[in-house]
């Protein structure tokens, strides 16, 4: 048949465009619907009108329906947290996603997580303060990390985030449940005025394993549940309600990320996690199933909508936000960012899990870190002791990585565990091998420091954690005014993607109607923003 033949026609005011700036700017209008048609000059692209089954119209050969980027993803998302769109800026520790971060993105109506993981209380407690005063009844989460070697900043942090009334937390790297993070979620627990059960306490858990997911989808284990009755930190009527929900809200399956990761590919990952949540949810039947996002790797609007193409409830990103305006990184770390191609990471020992050999991925252009660090945990599976270390490895560690005596560095840690956790101190009295841990992980500490304060003597030494999405994000913005990272702000960044992904996924849909769009109109272009995302109101659609 004769496309000319086709059985629909177009009418409209809009005449459809042939040429390529034309076609992308009709695909690029996400608030109307777009037709394809053809015209006397070849088939073209337009925005608004309406299809009829006959008359003089254009002879239409394919539509889409209008597309906001508030329409992927699950609206169950927004209207739980209160956002706009399905997207989250995950946390990134020591502050790295900062106060001025979460603020810009709560104020545009999108979830960031508050990188607590590694700051002193009193510094949380400034933050929290402060989002209290500057979007009060805005979203905003805050992060708290699994620390198995250090229970006390468990511990403390929940209390802080309790005391404060903090609504919304990240929890990440967990391995297996904790007292700590099951207190938080039992704590918001209660009926409302209908008998219903509610959860206060809302918990986002970021997993890179099926059986870490699947703990956080059940309820609550009742040993830990039990515990915490007997200890008085939770009501017995809170322990009856928690067979009733499950321990997140939320789950993110952490693909290939920066910082703490698996490297997972996402496609092999999610729709595991995705069926594993379905078993779960047919074996509970929860009134509100368990919602399961995707983060890592996700770096420009094609892969964010391959999530949502998957199956992801919202998207989560990292690597991108560190790079922004908003960020706790330093300008020095910013700059070595925004050059990193998707083949500059590298993994690389973890301070926090130093002794069980978890790694990592960090930045590798323009830093010596994962070399360096790498050694550090090759010498202490190799010796007992600081002092069993050959001479000449002991010399070049204080010469050329600690530029210090390593006594001096343990004194250093004798004072930082002194005030932040003295029990560390007791483990490492009688264990010269724990000692030397101690000792090790002061570098790992301080070189994400240096990273962060843009310590110049150390910026051979700067540990930024980043994954390969980065590179993609720099090579999809070259050209347009993201690349210079002065203008990347992360609500600009968060908006386009969003918008990204919404246009890529109509592209989709075209493309599987059969319609050939020329390259140079497939593929959204980011372009200044005066409000990113004014046109749609905060909470459910």
């Amino acid at each position: 048949m004769d496309i000319r033949d086709t059985p629909l026609r177009w009418y409209g005011d809009r005449y459809p465009s042939t040429d390529p700036g034309g076609i992308y700017d009709a695909l690029a209008d996400l608030e109307r619907p777009c037709f394809i048609a053809v015209t006397p000059q070849g088939i073209g692209a337009t925005s608004g009108g309406f299809a009829a089954p006959e008359g003089d119209g254009l002879p239409l050969l394919a539509a889409a329906q209008p597309l906001p980027p508030e329409r992927l993803g699950s609206a169950a998302f927004c209207a739980a947290h209160g956002v706009r769109r399905p997207y989250m800026a995950g946390a990134m520790a020591g502050g790295i996603a900062s106060a001025d971060l979460v603020v810009a993105l709560a104020r545009e109506g999108f979830l960031a997580s508050f990188g607590a993981a590694g700051l002193l209380p009193e510094t949380i407690e400034r933050a929290l303060a402060r989002f209290a005063a500057e979007i009060p009844g805005l979203p905003y989460a805050v992060n708290l990390i699994h620390s198995p070697s250090e229970d006390r900043l468990e511990r403390e942090a929940v209390e802080l985030f309790l005391r404060h009334g903090v609504r919304c937390v990240e929890a990440s790297a967990y391995m297996d449940l904790t007292a700590h993070v099951v207190r938080y979620r039992l704590a918001g627990l209660r009926r409302d005025a209908h008998g219903r059960v509610v959860a206060d306490n809302r918990l986002i858990a970021k997993v890179s394993r099926t059986e870490t997911a699947e703990r956080f989808m059940r309820p609550a284990p009742a040993p830990l549940v039990g515990a915490l009755v007997e200890q008085g930190l939770v009501t017995a009527e809170q322990a009856a309600l928690a067979h009733h929900v499950p321990l997140a809200d939320d789950i993110t399956v952490e693909a290939d990320s920066g910082g703490h990761t698996d490297r997972r590919p996402l496609p092999a990952l999610l729709p595991s996690i995705l069926r594993l949540r379905d078993g779960v949810q047919r074996e509970f039947r929860y009134p509100v199933p368990v919602r399961v996002g995707a983060g890592g790797g996700l770096g420009t609007p094609v892969a964010v909508a391959a999530a949502f193409a998957m199956g992801a409830a919202y998207v989560v990103t990292g690597s991108v936000n560190q790079s922004c305006v908003e960020s706790g990184a330093s300008a020095r770390s910013k700059e070595m960012l925004a050059e990193a191609g998707i083949a500059d990471c590298e993994m690389a020992p973890a301070a926090d899990m130093f002794e069980m050999g978890v790694e990592l991925q960090v930045l590798k252009k323009g830093t010596l870190f994962p070399m360096r660090a790498k050694r550090l945990y090759e010498l202490y599976q190799a010796h007992d002791g600081l002092e069993s270390l050959p001479a000449a490895d002991r010399a070049r560690l204080e010469q050329q990585v600690f530029r210090r005596s390593l006594e001096d560095v343990w004194q250093e840690c004798v004072t930082y565990f002194s005030r932040r956790d003295p029990e560390q101190l007791a483990r490492a009295a009688d264990s010269p091998k724990r000692r030397m841990a101690l000792v090790f992980r002061w570098y790992l500490g301080m070189s994400s420091r240096w990273a962060v304060t843009g310590d110049e003597d150390r910026a051979a030494d700067y540990q930024v954690w980043c994954g390969p999405a980065m590179g993609s994000f720099n090579d999809w913005v070259t050209g347009s005014y993201l690349k210079t990272p002065g203008n990347r702000r992360v609500a600009d960044v968060a908006h386009h993607l969003m918008r990204g992904a919404a246009f890529h996924t109509r592209l989709a849909q075209l493309r599987t109607a059969g319609v050939h769009i020329p390259p140079t109109a497939a593929d959204y272009r980011p372009v200044p923003l005066e409000s990113p995302v004014a046109d749609s109101p905060v909470g459910p659609r």
